[in-house]
């Protein structure tokens, strides 16, 4: 998936957490959205790709995977 199409699953979406080793990043795109490119620098892997594994739960979009982040969004 290219950037445009990574920028695009994040359509209707209110937060957006990103998995970075054990630390959690949380950007609330409904009140203070960061640019494209800031967002695209933390959701894009090396490779140019959406990074794995990648969920969305109603207006929550979890990116990356550590322990915590899917027992706090999802448990």
């Amino acid at each position: 998936m290219d950037a445009e199409g990574a920028l695009a699953l994040l359509d209707g979406v209110e937060d957006l957490y990103v998995a970075k080793g054990k630390e959690t990043l949380h950007f609330d795109l409904k009140k203070d959205r960061p640019s494209d490119e800031e967002i695209l620098a933390v959701i894009l892997g090396r490779s140019g790709t959406l990074r794995a594994p990648a969920l969305r739960h109603g207006s929550h979009f979890l990116v990356g995977y550590n322990d915590s982040i899917l027992e706090e969004q999802l448990g």
